[in-house]
């Protein structure tokens, strides 16, 4: 879930009981290090990922 850029990081905490920073914790420890770099860069930049980003957007468009 945490790859997916359309996953939200309180939908993993839901369903895993992890929040973002030990998602990250994870991705860092289970990838390989140019993998971890190119996803945090994906990620960071993403609004879908984090739903509070996402749904201030989506009000913006109203």
């Amino acid at each position: 879930m945490a790859w997916e850029d359309r996953t939200p990081f309180e939908v993993i905490e839901r369903r895993t009981g992890l929040p973002e920073a030990h998602v990250i914790e994870v991705m860092r420890r289970e990838l390989k290090p140019g993998s971890f770099r190119l996803w945090r860069k994906r990620v960071s930049g993403r609004i879908t990922k984090h739903r509070k980003r996402f749904e201030q957007r989506d009000d913006s468009f109203e």
